[in-house]
């Protein structure tokens, strides 16, 4: 089995920010969410492989793929075209918290966002704290 390529590292988060977020403005949300995350998780931001910011950990375990590996609660990663925001457990139980979260587009396990004034966070906190009942529950299969 192969092993996973994204894993927790001692990469200092600020230091990746100023030289990875290409402006200003995303400089900026990168920051709020930092603060916003690790109010929600009580967690230090860390990196996760070379441009993921995440916080806290859960262990997964695929049923399709046997592999397993842990992951953070939430993350996201300030790129080029949009700020990805992991923070959707996936569920169909879930899908409702989306209704009113704003202006994003939706991939297979990240919601991307232009800037954070797009969303409201009020709705995203709701999202960011079912997802992590949600996986702290041991309900999450992939």
């Amino acid at each position: 089995m192969a092993e996973p390529k994204t894993k927790q590292t001692n990469a200092d988060v600020n230091e990746f920010i100023m030289s990875f977020a290409e402006t200003e403005q995303k400089q900026k949300d990168s920051f709020e969410l930092v603060k916003l995350m690790q109010d929600i998780t009580g967690h230090e931001p860390k990196m996760w492989g070379p441009s993921i910011i995440g916080f806290g950990v859960y262990h997964y375990k695929s049923e399709r793929s046997s592999q397993e590996s842990d992951w953070p609660l939430l993350g996201f990663s300030p790129r080029k075209a949009a700020i990805s925001l992991y923070v959707f457990s996936g569920s169909d139980d879930h899908r409702y918290l989306l209704e009113n979260l704003g202006k994003f587009k939706m991939g297979k396990a990240c919601i991307y966002i232009k800037k954070l004034s797009d969303i409201d966070q009020a709705e995203l906190v709701k999202l960011m704290q079912a997802t992590i009942d949600f996986l702290k529950g041991g309900q999450y299969k992939c």
